[in-house]
């Protein structure tokens, strides 16, 4: 991660079904790490879903971490590249899935960010604003992987190798 990068980590999911709020309980976690720990360029940003509106926000950015509650068959959480695609439904319960949106960013501005998913594994979906207990620890686990990197002041690329589900 270069200090002068345009960072933006994106949470989505609905905080009122209890573990699928994990992006957004990500990104609440990260605002409160970064009062204590400023590093310059890193943006956040939460909604309930992706929207083709995002590909614009995007299209101004470097690098980009979606972030997103999993009911995958993953053990706490996955890190993976995006490959840009215009299949607008992937492995997620949302409208668009991040491949799209970056897809979508690369067709209408001629450029798309360096893009990663953050997928957390969650296992309770009914109508709750509280995090399950193994969704909990599974966020605990992500974000000391993601500031980890940050704090590091690794590559995303790199931090590929070491978190592969």
């Amino acid at each position: 991660m270069t200090r002068h990068q345009r960072i933006l980590i994106y949470g989505y999911g609905n905080p009122g079904r209890q573990d699928d709020g994990l992006g957004a309980a990500f990104i609440s976690k990260m605002e409160e790490w970064l009062k204590h720990n400023p590093v310059p360029g890193i943006n956040l940003d939460c909604n309930y879903q992706l929207n083709i509106e995002d590909a614009e926000h995007i299209a101004h950015k470097d690098l980009v971490i979606f972030v997103d509650a999993s009911q995958e068959e993953i053990e706490s959480f996955s890190f993976s590249a995006i490959n840009p695609s215009d299949a607008r439904v992937e492995f997620t319960m949302h409208a668009v899935s991040p491949a799209f949106v970056v897809d979508l960013c690369r067709k209408m501005f001629h450029r798309a960010p360096e893009a990663y998913l953050l997928h957390i594994k969650g296992y309770e979906w009914d109508f709750s604003e509280v995090l399950s207990e193994l969704a909990t620890r599974n966020l605990e686990a992500a974000f000391n992987f993601i500031t980890g990197i940050i704090k590091n002041k690794q590559s995303f690329d790199s931090a590929l190798l070491l978190k592969q589900d």
